[in-house]
């Protein structure tokens, strides 16, 4: 140890761990291993500034320690600390020091001299625990295109082609765009997946062990993704209608199992009910036919009709104006809004797209509308650690309550790729685990949605170059990773693809490989079946180049699960955790005593405590 050291995973230093709730008291303690230090300061600011920079004097301990509590009783948000040692030598003049966190990473801290080198601690607090219903906490995700999915029609016809589109003459046929000269598609492309096909695959999904579906758009729109709304009020032709929504519902609800509908309300379709690009909905309708439409107050023109502001500048999407009350009241607010409605016939939750589009008044506007029903979920997509996100130069509030219960786990994903393609060593994923551990809430860590692979990312399998052993690593470290687990449709299957619309072929129902289908369905099953992997706390560890993932739910259970990321065999050697365990390490070595995990394979083993 050096002279200074302060480690904000361990608690002998910072307890508690991690996140802490608006009110508690946490207490830093400081090794300083020299005689000359005459003062050591705890130094703490709220981002927001409202209290400035408070220093508070900590108390010398026993054992060259140095003590102080700080208590949490302004608004939740993210605060930033470092600590400041005076030091005087007999003759000289007196010397700052500070110590602050290694680039920003949490954990054991670096000293420096100049507070120009300095970087922070970060330390969130948040305002209650909000924890997400069980059936979402104890579920298994699958996530739905709904084209690409399957047709339920009697002799597989289309429901309601559009006009100026294409079919695939077959299944199997590769995905593909036709675009114009600049790069627009021209021609959307449909293979004919419908609601009634996912009514009809409901065996095959509990079969597999889903809980939850999650749909991408739903709603009437003129592409294959949806994502460019046209009416949020009524279900896509090509996909059924309310009725077929309904036994959809009805059919979920009777196995056992739940919804979760893609909210898109950062923008809508050019060709939509509301801005009516085209004419489709009537020659004088809409905000860009109609100057005084209802609908021309919800968009940004700067030169009407033709300039306007548009999604990250894709014309085919005009931007919705958040700030505009009768939009809110149209997606929340009224008592039929677009989230009352469908929540009401019985959507279990919502996934908002591009959330860092949506102001956080927004977000909390449809939590408050979801929260007047029982047992609603409410997930946002976000890319990066949302405990620190930045959007539009405003902090966002994602992880401090009221509002998201969590958010796509892109950065677990990372992480499982990084190892899984050599990119970084189980010492660094361990790591960054508990870097993101750290900075979230219990709540949020456990209720962030957990993915390998979405529609707007290549295929798992392609990605690892179709290698099945390292799929199966990836498979099982995204089960065993504190969160819930989401299979993207086909993945199961060994369906391949690069970027999109590689990625978004459709599900191969002829050709299913039969060792991947197996892989996730174990980890399916383990799930259910291990209490530590739905409830269990992490502990990261490492040990000769083996990463390790320690699940423990007091008092009753442990999961460990290895995974070898080398070219050869590995044993455990020293057990490296990033924290310390809850556990005594002779249990966890007589555990892992004589195993030696294969090159590229993995070892999961638990145990009970009587």
């Amino acid at each position: 140890m050096t002279a200074i050291y302060f480690n904000s995973w361990l608690e002998e230093y910072k307890q508690p761990f991690g996140a802490i709730e608006k009110g508690d008291t946490v207490t830093f303690s400081i090794a300083v291993q020299e005689s000359v230090v005459e003062q050591v300061l705890l130094v703490m600011r709220k981002e927001d500034g409202e209290q400035g920079v408070e220093k508070i004097n900590m108390s010398p301990q026993e054992e060259l320690r140095y003590t102080c509590a700080y208590s949490l009783e302004q608004r939740a948000g993210l605060y930033f600390y470092y600590f400041e040692i005076l030091k005087k030598e007999a003759g000289q003049e007196a010397e700052i020091l500070y110590f602050g966190s290694n680039q920003g990473k949490g954990g054991a801290g670096v000293l420096t001299p100049a507070l120009g080198d300095l970087h922070p601690y970060q330390l969130t607090c948040y305002e209650k625990t909000d924890p997400a219903p069980d059936w979402y906490r104890k579920g298994i995700v699958y996530q739905i295109f709904p084209d690409r999915f399957y047709n339920g029609n009697p002799h597989k016809e289309i429901s309601q082609p559009k006009k100026n589109t294409f079919i695939y003459g077959t299944w199997e046929d590769e995905p593909m765009y036709i675009k114009d000269e600049q790069g627009e598609i021209i021609r959307w492309d449909f293979y004919g997946g419908n609601l009634q096909g996912i009514i009809e695959k409901i065996p095959y999904l509990k079969e597999l062990g889903v809980t939850v579906l999650y749909l991408n758009p739903i709603f009437e729109a003129a592409s294959n993704h949806r994502y460019d709304t046209g009416d949020y009020l009524a279900i896509d032709g090509m996909l059924g209608d309310e009725k077929i929504f309904q036994q959809l519902l009805d059919c979920l609800h009777e196995n056992d199992m739940q919804l979760i509908l893609d909210g898109v309300f950062s923008h809508v379709g050019r060709n939509s009910r509301y801005f009516n690009y085209d004419g489709r909905y009537g020659e004088y309708e809409g905000a860009y036919r109609k100057p005084e439409s209802r609908y021309r107050q919800w968009f940004k023109f700067s030169d009407y009709p033709q300039e306007y502001k548009s999604w990250w500048g894709v014309k085919d999407l005009p931007e919705a104006d958040k700030e505009n009350h009768d939009f809110q009241q149209f997606i929340y607010g009224e008592k039929d809004s677009v989230i009352e409605k469908w929540t009401a016939m019985g959507v279990d939750g919502w996934r908002l797209d591009v959330a860092d589009e949506l102001p956080d008044f927004f977000i909390d506007g449809i939590r408050q509308t979801l929260d007047q029903h029982p047992k609603k979920v409410l997930i946002g997509e976000v890319w990066e650690d949302a405990s620190n996100k930045i959007s539009y130069g405003q902090r966002r509030q994602y992880v401090f309550g009221g509002g998201l219960h969590g958010v796509m786990n892109y950065p677990f994903r990372e992480n499982i790729l990084g190892l899984l393609q050599e990119k970084q060593s189980a010492k660094d994923t361990a790591e960054k685990l508990t870097v993101l551990q750290e900075n979230y809430p219990a709540d949020i860590f456990a209720n962030n949605l957990n993915n390998i692979g979405t529609h707007d990312s290549e295929r798992i399998a392609t990605l690892l170059e179709n290698n099945f052993s390292k799929l199966s690593l990836a498979v099982g470290l995204m089960f065993a990773l504190p969160g819930v687990p989401t299979i993207y449709y086909g993945d199961e299957a060994g369906l391949t693809g690069g970027k999109d619309p590689e990625n978004r072929k459709f599900f191969p129902w002829h050709s299913i490989d039969s060792d991947t289908y197996t892989c996730y369905q174990e980890w399916t099953m383990k799930r259910k079946e291990t209490e530590a992997l739905v409830q269990g706390e992490l502990y990261s560890f490492y040990s000769n180049g083996l990463l390790g993932l320690l699940r423990y739910s007091k008092p009753a259970q442990l999961a460990l699960y290895l995974v070898n990321p080398q070219n050869q065999d590995a044993s455990i050697k020293e057990l490296n955790f990033t924290r310390k365990p809850p556990i005594s390490t002779d249990i966890l070595e007589e555990l892992l005593s004589g195993v030696v995990v294969l090159a590229w394979d993995d070892y999961f083993v638990t145990k009970d405590f009587g």
